[in-house]
Parts: structure tokens; sequence; C-alpha cells
């Protein structure tokens, strides 16, 4: 045994249980320092609710709501929370901040579905491609805001045409003659469709036209502001967070209270909330609350499992599951408000009901909001705040995506990648530039319409379903709750472990078998897709679950023995599953550090770490029930 010298030394550890990592570096693992954690402590929490509240809860919810019962729809709404969103949400957190792996190395828990890893990867690399772009849309607006006069506000501009119709006209002219304002567009569509897209230039999806390059160059600054937000992994985005989670929420409040101090702002409000009960018989609006929760938390992107595998040990994500679920919720039906507010003015401005006012999608932010923007004073000045609000809300979900994409990638070849991480996000960013320059072209929209409604489709279902079921199946509920308990010191409650082994995974299959069964193709206004692009957006979604097989075959071929042996032996954790840091490895995850040769492991642990804390006691509870168990089992 080695000794050191001088006063207070620590305890003497025999050569025997010292594992050989400490002594002479272990070649098997990544130093898990190289991988970086969160450097203050609401890093994590500030970058998951950026993450969660995206452009979606802004142009989204707002009309999901109106379209689906009014206030009746925050019943389904919440339930939909409750029984998918929160446990989903709680599941990636674990999964991550256990195994401190990004969404492809944590499929160690079992390497026979590491497809679904790969899967996911595919899916977040689509939405990144056409999320930069319509962060790119807002960039233009932005900038166009700058100005005295709002290039949307009037008609007579070479891109107007004969069916433009401006609102103060109406106004002017209500007493002398009626207008009729139903084969008229209003200044800001045209601005939208002609001048920004100038989609004109398009005759449809195989005709994309030429690039536009003031679209084109947008695209490059918001990928250039993604790369720079990310170049120190979370140690650079974990600071950007600061400002870009919180100051929504400022502008928010902002427009909001502008919104609500507006004539006739209470009609768009009464619409928006005005209770629909016999809407919750249909059970197209249950299937649509589901979506919502599941889009505007992002489970299933690898966004979650990707910054929690960040944090430490021990941190509470139990706590933090909660803080950023209902603030999301709360945020959906706060910018409804702000919105509807805004739209019953302008109905009440243009005299026309606010259904028609109301529209859903990257229309409602780029041609109705901008056009009641119009009609305020100091126009300018909340067309500026409005688009610096949506490129907040947009950045931090990039970020996520990219963080997910490198993360990933990175962890699977921590060797070669983790030194030249800032490299490796430059050439993400510029491969997925390239990607995304058929959206900046005249036809580029209706690409863009093509990835958003099949890139994380029915794929996505698919992947969060076999991860539940992988989880709870493959790698055993109890298992599972054990890990957890040995995190964060207790175990989940049966509320928990009901939505995982059933309620969760039935909730989703019957939204894929809705969304297979009620399949419409996609369209933009008027035009409909041709039967290739069709083709070409299911190939999009079924290419990521295709990802699962292709996975289990690569597994099972890396084994030995006969079919079924090899299936057993993938789908069991490998050797190194567990927590990253030794310190970590409490209970019966110590038997896998080298050199346990003791035959009570715990013991190895801690010899070498010294004392006993309320989570090496939670090991010593997790290894006598391990003990009981095997009896159980022998004497049966």
């Amino acid at each position: 045994s080695r000794k050191r010298q001088g006063g207070g030394s620590p305890p003497v550890t025999p050569d025997l249980l010292v594992s050989p990592s400490s002594q002479d570096g272990d070649l098997g693992s990544a130093d898990p320092e190289d991988r970086g954690t969160w450097t203050g402590r609401l890093d994590f929490l500030l970058s998951c609710i950026g993450y969660c509240v995206g452009l979606g809860n802004v142009w989204r919810f707002p009309y999901r709501a109106y379209t689906n019962g009014g206030g009746a729809f925050l019943v389904p709404y919440f339930i939909m929370l409750a029984i998918c969103g929160i446990p989903i949400f709680f599941m990636e957190l674990s999964l991550g901040q256990f195994s401190s792996l990004g969404p492809l190395a944590v499929w160690k828990i079992s390497p026979l579905f590491k497809g679904v890893g790969m899967g996911t990867i595919l899916i977040v690399s689509l939405v990144a491609i056409y999320y930069n772009m319509i962060i790119a849309y807002v960039l233009f607006y932005l900038f166009a805001s700058l100005t005295s006069d709002l290039p949307w506000q009037h008609c007579g501009n070479w891109w107007n045409t004969d069916l433009c119709l401006d609102h103060h006209v109406i106004k002017a002219g209500n007493a002398s003659f009626p207008v009729n304002i139903s084969n008229t567009v209003s200044p800001s569509e045209e601005y939208w469709s002609r001048y920004v897209l100038h989609i004109q230039g398009s005759s449809g999806i195989g005709d994309p036209g030429r690039i536009r390059w003031n679209l084109c160059l947008c695209l490059l600054l918001s990928w250039t502001i993604v790369y720079l937000c990310i170049l120190k992994g979370v140690k650079s985005s974990g600071k950007v967070v600061y400002f870009t989670a919180t100051f929504p929420y400022l502008i928010l409040v902002m427009l909001l209270v502008r919104g609500v101090t507006l004539e006739g702002a209470w009609k768009g409000i009464k619409f928006y909330l005005t209770p629909q009960f016999d809407h919750l018989l249909s059970s197209k609006v249950w299937i649509e609350a589901a979506l919502q929760i599941f889009y505007s938390l992002g489970v299933g992107f690898g966004g979650l499992l990707t910054f929690a595998s960040y944090n430490t040990f021990h941190q509470n994500i139990y706590r933090d599951t909660f803080i950023v679920t209902l603030g999301n919720a709360i945020t959906s039906i706060l910018a409804g408000f702000a919105i509807f507010s805004v739209l019953g003015y302008m109905s009440q401005e243009l005299g026309v009901p606010v259904n028609q006012v109301a529209k859903a999608g990257p229309g409602l932010a780029f041609v109705v909001y901008p056009q009641a923007m119009t009609m305020l004073p100091l126009s300018p000045f909340w067309s500026f705040l409005f688009f610096f609000m949506l490129l907040t809300l947009g950045l931090d979900s990039q970020f996520a995506f990219m963080e997910t994409i490198v993360t990933a990638v990175t962890d699977e070849f921590p060797y070669y990648l983790r030194p030249k991480k800032a490299f490796f996000s430059a050439v993400i960013c510029i491969a997925l530039f390239l990607m995304g320059l058929i959206l900046t072209t005249e036809g580029g929209m209706y690409w863009l319409v093509l990835l958003d409604d099949y890139s994380a489709g029915f794929g996505l279902m698919v992947v969060v379903i076999t991860t539940c079921i992988v989880v709870t199946r493959v790698y055993g509920i109890k298992r599972f709750c054990r890990d957890i308990h040995m995190m964060l010191g207790f175990k989940p409650g049966p509320y928990f472990r009901a939505c995982w082994m059933i309620l969760s995974p039935a909730t989703m299959m019957a939204l894929l078998v809705y969304n297979i069964i009620k399949y419409q193709p996609s369209e933009y206004g008027s035009y409909r897709f041709p039967a290739w692009a069709e083709a070409l957006g299911i190939l999009m979604g079924l290419f990521s679950c295709l990802m699962i097989p292709a996975g289990m075959v690569l597994a099972v071929l890396r084994e030995e023995g006969t079919l079924w042996e090899r299936i057993q032996q993938a789908s069991r954790p490998t050797m190194d599953w567990g927590p990253s840091l030794e310190e970590n490895r409490t209970g019966m995850y110590v038997a896998s550090l080298a050199g346990s040769q003791s035959p009570k492991p715990l013991m190895v642990h801690m010899r070498k770490y010294g004392g006993i804390t309320s989570y090496e006691n939670t090991a010593i509870e997790v290894d006598r029930e391990m003990e009981e168990e095997e009896e159980e089992e022998s004497m049966m």
C-alpha cells in the first residue's frame, strides 16, 4: 500500500480496491470533465424554458384554442399535459442526467434500440433546417420595421396588385359607400407573399425559381448568430439564454398591456375564451390538445435529454419538470390574450368578424399581426418589439436543436470530436445552411411547408413510443425507478409509473393511428402538392422510423451466439452503463467499476470516497433491495 506524508492524511486504500482508472487513466472511457457542465445554477432551467417556449406558443396555441372550443380547449389541454407531457418530460430529463450522455450514446441502456437515437437526430436535423428559415423571415421583418413608415402599410408599391385594399381607405369610405372586401387582399399579405417570398416567381414545389438574396443573407445571419451562441457548447449557450429566455416575457407583457387597452380588444378575448363544451365530445379536440402538448414541450427531439446530460448528478429535475411544463402552458395562454386582444381590435377596425381575421401558423406572424401593427400609433416600434420577441423565442429553441446534434455525435466519438467541438459545430451549421438554401428561393415556402408537415410528424411519435416501451419493458420500470431513487433520493410515485407503463404510450398510439387514418395531403393556400412531393414527405417521416430496425440489425450482428442469444445480449445495458462519474456509481453500479473485486462493492466506494452521504444511504437501501429480490427469485 502507498502511504502519504503529513498530518491529516486520507485513509490508506489497498491497491486491490483502487480502480485502475484512478492510477493511470482509464482508456476505456472519456474524461467526463472534458464534456463540460452548466456553469450557473439557472442555466439548465432557463435553457429548458427557452427550448420549450418557442414560436408555436405564439402562433399555434391561440389558434388551436379558438378552433377547438375556446376556453373548453383548456380541459383536454391540461389533461393531456398530465398524461403525456409531464411524465415523458421527466423521463427524458432522468435518462439524460443519470447517464450524462447525449441522445445517441444514451442507448447504452439497450444497444438493440440505438436506432431510436439515430431517428431522433435525423428528425432534429430536418427541423433545424426549416426552423432557422423562419428565424430568417423574422430577421427580415425586424430590419423592415426600422423605418418611420412600415413598408406593408399601404398599397401602391411595385409588388401590389389591383386586389390590394388599404384598411385606412375602408375606414374613410365606410360612411359614403359599402366596400366589398371579400375579394380583396391586405397590403401586409401582398408584402409577405409577393415581396418577401416573391412566390409569384414559382409555379410550385417543382419549380423553385431564383434565390432571393435578401432572404439568403438573413438565413446566413441567423446561422451565424446560432453558431456564435453554441460555439463553446453549454458554457456559451447557457449564458445567452439568460437573455433569450427571459426577454420575450417582458415584451409579451408589453404587447398584452397594449393589446387589452385597445378598443374592441374584448371582442377578440371573448372569442378566444368563450367555452364551447360541445367540442369536447369530438376526438379531434383531444388529439389537437395532445399534439399541442407534444410539440410545445419538445419531447422526443432529444433537446431535454441533452440539456439534462450536462447537469450535476443530484440536480432536482423533479421540481424543474413542473416549473418548465406549467410555465410553458401559462405562457401559451398569456400569448393567446396578447394575440387575440389585437385581433379583436382589428375586427372592430375592419368591421369584420374575428374569425375572418384570425389565421394559424406563419400567416399569423407575418400577415395578420404586422397588419394590426399598422393600425396602432407608433406602429414601427410595436412591430420591432413583436419581431424581436419572435427572434428570441426562436433562437433558444434552435440552440437546443443544434446542441442536440453536436452533443449526440461528439458523445459517440469523444476522442476525435470533443477537442474540436467548435470546429465540428461550424461544419454542421454550414452543412445545414447549404441544405436550407432551397428555402430561400421563390418557391421556398412550398418546401418549408413540406418539411414542417412531415419532418416531425408520425416519425416523432414512433420514436417517443419506442423510448417509453424500451425504458419500461426492456430495461425495466423497477430498474428505472431505482436509478431515479439513487439520483434524487426518492422513487417516482404511482402516477408516474402508471403514465410510463400504460397511459402515455397508449395515448400516443391513439395519436399515431388517428394521424394515419385522418391523413390529409399538404397544401399552401389554394396550392395542392403533387404526388411526388407527398411521397417525398412520407419518406422523410418513414426514414426516421426505419432507423430503428436498421439499428437493431447492426446491434445483433455485433453480438455472438444464436440469433435469440444475440438479441438478448444486445437488449441488455452495456457494462459501462450508469452514472459517468465514479463517485456517483453507488449501489449496483460499483460492481461495473474497473478493479472492484470486493464482494461488497459499496465498501470499495466508501473506502475510496470516504463517509456515507444521504445518497449512499440510498445506495445501501438499493443494495439491500436487490439482495432481497435475488433471494426471492432463488426461492421460487
